[in-house]
């Protein structure tokens, strides 16, 4: 199952030079950039791990590619993706969050129902098989 979080998540994996483009467009709008990584994809998980610190100051995308790489090099087998956080006032949220890492073999979750009290019925997501 590919997991499709974010902008870009139904389209084709982004390669480097497009993902550099992207960050150049994030700068350009002078927006920070952060990269995050997590080994648990599960759509509630709004806790992925920051890698280093956000980039409030940089201006140039070379940076954020380099620190990208140290975090592939770090955690291969792991979700990555960057975040472009807008601190601008009247917004102060992330305008643009994609994935640019994904492990080899991506866990799957499949969608469970339960059967409760009475004829109550609840679904939730499980570790696939």
């Amino acid at each position: 199952m590919r997991i499709t979080q974010g902008c870009f998540s139904f389209l084709p994996d982004l390669d480097d030079e497009q993902i550099n483009a992207q960050v150049e467009y994030c700068l350009e709008q002078e927006w920070a950039i952060g990269i995050e990584y997590t080994d648990d994809p599960h759509p509630r998980n709004n806790y992925w791990e920051m890698w280093g610190h956000p980039m409030f100051d940089l201006r140039d995308a070379k940076g954020v590619m380099m620190e990208l790489e140290e975090c592939r090099a770090a955690k291969p087998d792991h979700y990555i993706r960057i975040n472009a956080f807008d601190n601008t006032r009247g917004w102060e949220t992330v305008r643009m969050s994609f994935i640019v890492n994904r492990p080899a073999v991506e866990p799957k979750l499949d969608l469970a129902r339960f059967d409760r009290h009475g004829r109550t019925q609840t679904y939730g997501l499980r570790a696939g098989r």
